[in-house]
């Protein structure tokens, strides 16, 4: 595979390595070498190759990154402000700053390992997300990524025409909330009502078609047309069908990455073209991450 090499003639002198990408996958993500995100959190020119690269490969993966809570915010502040979870815990002097830990105390679950986007139930889902691995099971606890423009380029053309102007719901009631007690599951979607999508989202910066359904899809909202639907009968299993046949395409392993984590190391993706995975493998190991999500805007 090739790599990818910035030069540091406008770096300060502190700064010497040179900025080197070499790719993972053929669809998707790359390692960096040379890179100290502390430094990259405040220097404008290292952050502008960063976020150059993120745009290229939709995740980037790197090791030994030893920065502080604060250079983490810091430099995820640089691609917009931070937001909150209502179900995970922030650290108290960073809000914005989750706390995913699984240890010994934690029993186990299925909670993250399903392929989704990040808080697509929100109007406005993340831009993206940096996530450091504090402390990492000895084997195990693996995260995927997915190329949702690859998928979305891929399918077969009669598809992209069926699926061309189809809008879907996304919940965190029928998710998240699923296994609290109701008064406090519809209380959870009173507050975040559900947020409806274009099947097919148009990425802001690079143009790129994504494929925009997930775990946290519910339903079409527009599928019972003339076009669709001839009698009451059509619908259930001809929407149900299409929205499960485009969600699984996620699951295709030709445009997915695979990331071992240890302590220190880092993940930057862009949430706007990509899905992911969290590999519940690992229990009773300990596993404790902390993720800076970015706000993002409205997908169209």
């Amino acid at each position: 595979m090739s790599t990818t090499t910035y030069t540091a003639s406008d770096r300060p002198s502190t700064f010497r390595s040179p900025m080197r990408a070499q790719p993972l996958t053929c669809n998707i993500g790359a390692e960096l070498f040379g890179v100290d995100l502390g430094e990259v959190s405040r220097d404008d020119a290292l952050f502008a190759e960063l976020k150059s690269l993120l745009l290229k490969y939709k995740v980037l993966f790197l090791r030994d990154q030893d920065m502080s809570q604060a250079q983490h915010v810091a430099l995820a502040e640089r691609f917009g402000p931070l937001e909150d979870h209502p179900r995970l815990g922030s650290d108290p002097e960073y809000p914005g700053l989750v706390r995913i830990y699984k240890d010994l105390d934690s029993a186990p679950e299925h909670f993250e390992n399903a392929f989704h986007c990040d808080g697509t139930w929100r109007e406005t889902p993340p831009m993206g997300a940096i996530l450091r691995c504090v402390e990492a099971p000895p084997i195990g606890g693996d995260t995927i990524w997915v190329n949702m423009a690859a998928a979305y380029a891929n399918l077969p053309q009669k598809v992209k025409d069926q699926i061309d102007g189809l809008r879907a719901r996304h919940s965190i009631e029928a998710t998240f909330g699923a296994r609290l007690p109701i008064q406090d599951r519809h209380a959870l979607k009173e507050t975040y009502p559900d947020a409806e999508h274009p099947v097919v989202r148009t990425h802001p910066e690079t143009g790129e078609k994504v494929l925009f359904v997930n775990s946290f899809t519910t339903h079409f909202v527009n599928y019972h047309t003339d076009e669709n639907v001839r009698h009451g009968i059509d619908f259930a299993p001809g929407a149900s069908n299409l929205l499960n046949h485009l969600i699984s395409q996620a699951s295709i392993p030709d445009y997915q990455v695979r990331w071992r984590w240890s302590e220190n190391s880092v993940a930057i993706w862009d949430n706007r073209s990509t899905q992911h995975y969290a590999v519940q493998d690992y229990w009773p190991a300990v596993r404790k991450m902390e993720r800076a999500g970015i706000i993002g805007d409205r997908p169209f």
